[in-house]
């Protein structure tokens, strides 16, 4: 593991602050929740479903709103036409009278943000806490981006439906700090871009970015291919929609689009901002291979990131973990690897709840 942090003072002063404030506000004798809280329209968004707990912990629970920016999004096994499932996860002793910062938690491709492994990882890692973290639908193959050539799947604008309504919307209904300063982004895999690719485009709205094996690169030719993979039918094996679709033709010279939204070569605007990167480089190749080639390939993506990042004089956090043996137990340093994705979340969570100087 190689770790390159550096941090002026001030830096994540603010959301440490906040977070120093949102356990001082809370009471230590307060109960979990016993219903969740009713969410009402705005921003955009229709709820369709109100809040339900997932389980008896009655930490983390789940909504469905409704969109005309994503209207009809490409399903995947268990999710509903229309509907998009929201997911969050509140702090132990949830006090109604306090202030939480927020960390939006972007899942990856083929996953979905209900996933029992999403609801493990972000409890497992924000116990004891006082930290909301949110996590949105993101179809499994949305890309985090306003699709160029949707055709005929309608309107595909998914970061439109994150940035200026769902966070908005969030803010509305429930105790949060509604602030940049208030408000962390990090993501796994296709998450992992939507994480800094939002952070790019928005620098306004997050005071610390990460992400944990993602695709960083689009100017890289096996990132494309497999943005356009992620856009075949799993079991047929037919294309849900054209290789233009999101990021229009992914061959030069038409290949613009997917230049202009890489993360890995737009960092400028991650100046002033948190920002971590976690990847392994997939252990034994002939183990699980398409995990481990998959996070292999996210590494190449990352070093680039991180070249970058050095070049602007940006700090930032990178854990280069490799075959995980030394990064958490179980972590093999392959790309769906739960044990890895707890570790970067745990490690994630402690940056932005830690004053580093």
């Amino acid at each position: 593991m190689t770790s390159r942090f550096r941090t002026a003072r001030q830096r994540g002063a603010c959301l440490i602050a906040a977070l120093t404030a949102a356990t001082a506000l809370s009471s230590p004798q307060a109960k979990a929740e016993t219903t969740p809280p009713r969410f009402s329209d705005g921003f955009g968004l229709t709820v369709t479903s109100q809040p339900r707990w997932v389980d008896e912990n009655h930490r983390t629970f789940v909504f469905s709103v409704a969109t005309d920016q994503v209207p009809t999004p490409t399903l995947l096994p268990g999710q509903e036409p229309g509907r998009h499932a929201v997911v969050v996860t509140l702090p132990e002793h949830y006090d109604q009278t306090a202030r939480y910062p927020v960390q939006y938690y972007l899942h990856g491709h083929p996953d979905r943000p209900d996933a029992p492994w999403n609801q493990r990882v972000v409890e497992n890692a924000t116990r004891g806490v006082p930290l909301i973290t949110v996590q949105p639908n993101g179809s499994g193959r949305g890309w985090y981006s306003n699709w160029v050539n949707p055709g005929a799947a309608g309107p595909q604008n998914w970061e439109t439906f994150h940035l200026e309504q769902v966070i908005p919307f969030v803010d509305a209904n429930l105790r949060t700090i509604a602030t940049r300063e208030g408000r962390a982004i990090v993501g796994h895999s296709m998450g992992g871009f939507g994480a800094l690719h939002y952070a790019e485009h928005r620098p306004d709205l997050f005071s610390y970015a990460g992400s944990f094996s993602g695709g960083l690169d689009l100017r890289n030719s096996e990132v494309r291919a497999a943005v356009v993979a992620s856009e075949m039918n799993p079991g047929s094996g037919s294309p849900t929609v054209g290789a233009e679709a999101i990021f229009g033709p992914p061959v030069w010279p038409f290949d613009g689009v997917w230049n202009a939204q890489s993360p890995a070569q737009h960092v400028a605007s991650l100046r002033g901002m948190g920002v971590a990167l976690y990847t392994g480089n997939g252990g034994d190749l002939t183990v699980n291979p398409i995990q481990a080639v998959l996070e292999n390939r996210a590494r190449e993506t990352a070093l680039v990131t991180a070249a970058h990042l050095t070049a602007a004089g940006i700090p930032f956090h990178f854990s280069d973990y490799g075959d995980g043996s030394g990064w958490a137990p179980g972590c093999t340093g392959k790309h769906a690897d739960e044990a890895c994705v707890q570790a970067d979340m745990n490690h994630f969570v402690g940056l932005i709840t830690r004053h580093h100087a």
